[in-house]
């Protein structure tokens, strides 16, 4: 893109359905409330799950290893990724979305129930059986969490307009991190010395999961039309299937912004390929005591609030490519930083080591706005859930070099790998700079 007035001059939504009429901004406004109530109740209930750093402590509480850590990304990004990429043709078919994510939902909070009640009676007699098993729950987890992004994605793509997302965004984000830090502070930190911690952890992940589920029950979602969703109905399963690789070659043809966009968000996967290698550098390391856990949990989620407040307004005014291509460039601070600390004293390093967790705040909100970033370059809701299957896809191929990046670790050591993972970074964020800026293209034309 040559002219770069879009990232200067506000973007206003050129179609806004809000304007239209008032039971329609009625209806939004409710539906923009229960989405944000929905989102909140997920993130309270995350922080005590939290990828970067609580899931690979648990993991080396059982068996500590460089081969086994690298495998959650992949788990986590295979699950996120390539189910929603089936999956996509039957959440494009219902009539309602909103059944699904309820049911998602409920499976969620019903996948770390279950690792609550087997971590007790496994963790003394039989550790090896409880590291498999929380590798099985994790990629069951990961699966259900990946279709009910999608679900989700499809339900904000279908009953918030574009240049009020990044607003519901905000509002989320931002009191979801409050209630967040102060759910952590009150339960997660003394549970976390507890020898008996993790499973009420689990516990209280499955709470917040299940009260999430009910939000979606008090959306006002009118039906699509039964026409539309004929048309995306083959006729059985292995058509279906078939069909649905042919849609997406032909999708992927058709749209070289898409393409863009792909890889850039496979640039970005070197960012979750890393995470969980950071606290296992600061404990190996630096010799970081188990309470600086609850210290990073804490700044990671106020930095993702914190910078929503800027994120959110900037993409509703601006348009949303240019906060998706501030955000993927800073996101390669995380590993220079950390490899910065490994230069200093061990003493001063892990006293100063929670800094890691600032930029690595920016995560939840970079893949928020690929999702956000992909509805806004389909042409139609009903193209919502395929493109932001296939930007989901990129996110998760290059994810097969995850257990390589841990045998990396183990054998060339964290500085050379977290090196190399920046300079990836700084490449997607080079292609990033190139994507176009979809809303600006639908007022021009």
């Amino acid at each position: 893109m040559g002219d770069d007035t879009t990232d200067l001059e506000p973007i206003p939504p050129a179609t806004d359905p809000t304007t239209a009429a008032p039971d329609i901004a009625g209806r939004e406004a409710r539906n923009t409330f229960w989405i944000e109530c929905y989102q909140v109740a997920v993130r309270v209930g995350w922080i005590f799950k939290t990828e970067t750093i609580i899931m690979p402590a648990v993991l080396d509480a059982v068996v500590d290893s460089g081969f086994l850590r690298g495998l959650l990304p992949v788990l986590n990004r295979g699950g996120q990724s390539v189910p929603p990429l089936l999956a996509a043709g039957m959440v494009a078919r219902q009539a309602r979305k909103k059944w699904s994510l309820v049911a998602t939902s409920l499976a969620m909070a019903g996948c770390f129930a279950a690792l609550a009640a087997a971590w007790g009676p496994l963790q003394a007699t039989r550790p090896d059986l409880l590291a498999i098993l929380f590798l099985v729950v994790y990629a069951t987890f990961s699966s259900v969490i990946g279709v009910n992004q999608l679900v989700f994605a499809a339900l904000q793509g279908k009953l918030i307009s574009p240049g009020h997302r990044g607003r519901a965004m905000v509002v989320s984000v931002a009191v979801g991190s409050v209630l967040a830090i102060a759910a952590a502070i009150a339960l997660l930190g003394p549970w976390l010395g507890q020898a008996d911690g993790f499973p009420k952890i689990f516990a209280a992940t499955a709470l917040f999961f299940a009260i999430a589920a009910v939000a979606p029950l008090f959306l006002d979602e009118p039906a699509d039309e039964p026409r539309a969703a004929a048309e995306v109905q083959p006729s059985s399963p292995m058509t279906r299937f078939t069909g649905g690789l042919a849609a997406w070659r032909a999708t992927i043809a058709a749209d070289r912004a898409l393409v863009r966009l792909a890889a850039v968000a496979a640039c970005f996967s070197a960012v979750l390929m890393m995470f969980p290698h950071y606290q296992a550098f600061a404990r190996d390391r630096l010799g970081s005591a188990a309470g600086s856990l609850l210290v990073w949990v804490c700044t990671q989620n106020a930095a993702t609030g914190l910078a929503s407040l800027v994120a959110g307004p900037v993409s509703d005014r601006r348009g949303t490519r240019i906060v998706l291509v501030w955000l993927v460039a800073l996101s390669a601070v995380t590993p220079l930083v950390v490899t910065a600390l490994s230069l200093l004293p061990h003493a001063t390093a892990v006293r100063w080591f929670w800094i890691v967790y600032v930029p690595l705040g920016l995560n939840p909100l970079s893949l928020k706005l690929f999702t956000n970033y992909a509805l806004e370059l389909a042409p139609s809701t009903a193209e919502h859930p395929r493109y932001v299957s296939i930007v989901g896809a990129a996110l998760a191929a290059p994810f097969v070099l995850s257990p390589l990046v841990g045998l990396a670790v183990d054998r060339l050591g964290f500085r050379p790998v977290f090196v190399a993972g920046a300079v990836v970074i700084l490449a997607g964020a080079a292609v990033s700079a190139r994507l176009p800026e979809p809303r600006q293209a639908r007022r021009a034309g």
